[in-house]
């Protein structure tokens, strides 16, 4: 018995994940600049915002809450590179599942 490789079906699915894998990287770099101009805003207003304390506990409200911002919006960006893994990944999965048909 002789099993036919069909090349094209193969070739096809490797372009379609490397177009997958340059898609996804494009996002992560997209992703990674917005991270980084967010930070950067961030740490604009947090400045400008440091600058009207007068009192120690203006300060430690401040801190308190400057932290807390920075907290959610670290998060914020691990969930979305999170989901930037995730969907890609089963997408990935899903053209390999094809090969194996």
């Amino acid at each position: 018995m002789t099993n036919t490789i069909d090349f094209t079906k193969s070739f096809e699915s490797v372009k379609s994940l490397m177009e997958m894998q340059a898609a996804t990287i494009t996002k992560s770099v997209e992703l990674q600049k917005k991270a980084g101009e967010d930070l950067a805003a961030f740490f604009k207003t947090e400045a400008e915002k440091a600058k009207e304390l007068k009192t120690p506990e203006d300060v430690v409200k401040f801190n308190v809450e400057a932290n807390t911002t920075l907290f959610e919006l670290l998060k914020a960006q691990g969930e979305a590179f999170t989901e930037l893994a995730k969907s890609a990944s089963e997408e990935a999965m899903a053209e390999v599942s094809k090969l194996t048909k």
